[in-house]
């Protein structure tokens, strides 16, 4: 579906805005630049290639890093069968949903103590004698 725009055919523009390259100082500057029709020379493609190296370097460093962080952590199996669409589901379900897990044994803890002080005051009122009357 494609982005419906507030201004039709003007697409990057809004009322009242200028066009670049209509203003007296890209005039001056664009006619003391030499114009070049060439493209990049090879000092250039070499410099694009080593600053590329550098960063995929960089990059490749932090995702190593990141992943001793989480073998450390002990998270990391949890992440690595989450990510892998290889792995089955029920094994994926039984990772992803062990929060559920958790939450269902609070309630249950949660409950039979309600209840253990439910049965104690039922204990305390009807056979203890603090009855109403």
């Amino acid at each position: 579906m494609a982005k419906r725009t507030r201004y039709p055919g003007r697409p990057a523009a809004r009322p009242g805005a200028r066009r670049p390259g209509n203003g007296p100082a890209t005039r001056s500057s664009a006619a003391s630049a030499p114009l070049r029709s060439v493209g990049l020379t090879e000092a250039e493609l070499e410099r694009a290639a080593q600053i590329e190296a550098e960063l995929v370097a960089r990059e490749q460093a932090a995702i190593a890093e990141n992943a001793r962080r989480r073998a450390r952590s002990g998270r990391g199996m949890d992440v690595a069968i989450a990510g892998d669409a290889g792995t089955p589901l029920s094994i994926r379900a039984a990772h992803e949903y062990a929060y559920v897990a958790r939450d269902v044994r609070r309630i249950v803890v949660t409950a039979a103590l309600m209840l253990a002080i439910l049965a104690g005051l039922w204990v305390i009122v009807n056979l203890g004698g603090a009855g109403l009357g």
